[in-house]
């Protein structure tokens, strides 16, 4: 019964700013994103690692701006004259005339150009030498890995999204060994709350221990 009732409750969680846990590690971003519409040439990349918060953050940011999410394997480049435009993942292949003409449309008047990626544009093939120049003076924003405050506030809201109360003590212990990402955060609380449903068990450090403990053990079958 309890199992039904808090998977119930789950909601997909929308891609807002209030939603987005701030901290240190993401400050750059969203300080760069709260410049909009003063980008230099109207344009931003978002970089960092998988699992930092960049498509929260990009997306919540074409909410704000009502502007068109171009898919990357096929960019509308006609779709993005005189508005703001989102084009993510760019440094998985995107097609370079078509991103040679996005990022000079965005220095148009009512045309801007959010980009995210995993690496630096400095390091994205670029066949055309006009887009090598256009990609070196983008404007950049890094996000780094989740730091204690963030981390810690995803772990809060991952729960609270369950409907769980941890102990007290879970949040530190969890903060000093667990994997540092927010999948990994979403992932243990996962864990914590299917184990605590079919045995029964309050959610507390004991029960984290023995979850990352049971990590461990695993990772060093694969490596023996």
């Amino acid at each position: 019964m309890a199992r039904q009732l808090r998977l119930s409750l789950k909601r997909p969680a929308p891609f807002t700013r209030d939603t987005y846990i701030q901290g240190p590690s993401n400050a750059e971003a969203i300080t760069a994103l709260d410049a909009w519409p003063r980008w230099p040439g109207g344009a931003l990349v978002l970089v960092g690692p998988e699992g930092v918060g960049k498509t929260h953050l990009a997306r919540a940011w074409a909410v704000q701006t009502k502007a068109a999410i171009l898919e990357r394997e096929h960019p509308d480049v006609a779709a993005a004259a005189g508005r703001p435009v989102l084009l993510e993942d760019v440094d998985k292949g995107v097609d370079g005339e078509a991103l040679f003409h996005l990022i000079n449309l965005a220095a148009h008047d009512g045309a801007s150009l959010l980009i995210t990626a995993r690496k630096a544009p400095a390091t994205w093939p670029a066949e055309l030498p006009d887009l090598r120049s256009r990609l070196n003076a983008l404007m950049v924003a890094e996000i780094a890995p989740p730091d204690d405050e963030v981390l810690g506030g995803v772990l809060k809201k991952f729960f609270r999204e369950r409907n769980i109360r941890p102990h007290d003590d879970v949040y530190p212990y969890l903060l000093r060994r667990m994997e540092r990402s927010i999948p990994g955060a979403q992932e243990i609380v996962r864990r914590l709350d299917e184990t605590e449903d079919g045995q029964m068990r309050p959610i507390s450090r004991v029960l984290a221990r023995e979850i990352l403990e049971a990590d461990t053990e695993n990772l060093d079958l694969f490596e023996g």
